[in-house]
C-alpha cells in the first residue's frame, strides 16, 4: 500500500485517525458562540452535558446522567431507554436554567441523526427544561414512547403469558415497578425532578470537571 506523501500532506488528528472526533463539526459548533449541548450514551446510559468551550479546553458548566435517576429521583424503569432520556435532558436543561443558560447548540459527535432516536430525546427533555435549542420537530421520538406508554401497552398484552411476562421485564419487577405502570412512574418521576430542581435553581450547582472525551452512543 502507498502511503500518502508530499510537502502537503499532514497527518490527521488520532481522534480523527481513531473515527472519534469529527473536528470540522466540532469547529462549526465552537464557532456558533454558545455553549454545546453534548449527548451521549451506551446500551444503558445517557449522559447530557453543557460544554463551553475555552482557550484551556471545554469546561463541563453542568451534566446530568441516566444513572443519577433512580438514585435523586427514584427512577424504577430500564436507564438506556427513551424515557430515561428524556429524563436525562430534563435534569440537564433545568440545572442549566437554574445557572442563568437560556440557549445551547446540539452536539450529537459522530452518532448518525436518525428520526426518533435517543440523542432527540435528551433534546425534547433540555428544551423542556429551559434550553433554547434549534432542531427539527420531525426528528423528535414520539410524546407517548418518551412516557412509556408503547411499553406498557404491550405489558398489557403480554400478561396473558405469565412466563413471557416475567422474562421480558424482569428487571423493572425486581424494582418493584409494574411495567403496565411505567408512564404513570415516568410522570411522577418528572414532576419531582421538576419540583426539586427549580427550588434548587436559586443555587447554581457548581461543576469544575472538564469535558468527558467523546463516544460514540449505541443507539436502540
Amino acid at each position: 500500500m502507498r502511503l500518502a506523501t508530499g510537502p502537503s500532506y499532514r497527518v490527521a488528528y488520532r481522534r480523527r485517525r481513531e473515527g472519534k472526533t469529527d473536528y470540522q463539526m466540532r469547529r462549526a459548533l465552537v464557532l456558533s458562540g454558545l455553549p454545546r449541548l453534548v449527548v451521549r450514551g451506551s446500551l444503558r446510559n445517557t449522559t447530557a452535558q453543557l460544554v463551553k468551550p475555552e482557550l484551556n479546553g471545554d469546561r463541563v458548566m453542568t451534566s446530568a446522567s441516566s444513572g443519577e435517576l433512580a438514585k435523586k429521583y427514584g427512577w424504577l424503569g430500564n436507564t438506556g431507554n427513551l424515557s430515561a432520556a428524556y429524563l436525562t435532558g430534563l435534569v440537564c436543561g433545568l440545572k442549566a436554567a437554574g445557572q442563568g443558560v437560556k440557549d445551547a447548540v446540539l452536539d450529537i459527535g459522530l452518532n448518525y441523526p436518525s428520526n426518533g432516536a435517543r440523542i432527540f430525546a435528551v433534546l425534547k427533555g433540555a428544551v423542556d427544561g429551559g434550553l433554547s435549542v434549534n432542531f427539527d420537530k420531525g426528528k423528535l421520538p414520539d410524546q407517548k414512547r418518551m412516557a412509556g406508554q408503547h411499553i406498557a401497552e404491550y405489558a398489557k398484552r403480554l400478561a396473558g403469558t405469565p412466563e413471557a411476562y416475567q422474562k421480558q421485564y424482569s428487571g423493572v419487577l425486581a424494582k418493584g415497578l409494574k411495567p403496565e405502570e411505567i408512564a404513570d412512574h415516568f410522570a411522577q418521576v418528572k414532576q419531582k425532578i421538576i419540583s426539586e430542581l427549580k427550588k434548587a435553581g436559586s443555587q447554581p450547582e457548581k461543576v469544575e470537571a472538564e469535558a468527558e472525551e467523546e463516544e460514540t452512543v449505541e443507539e436502540e
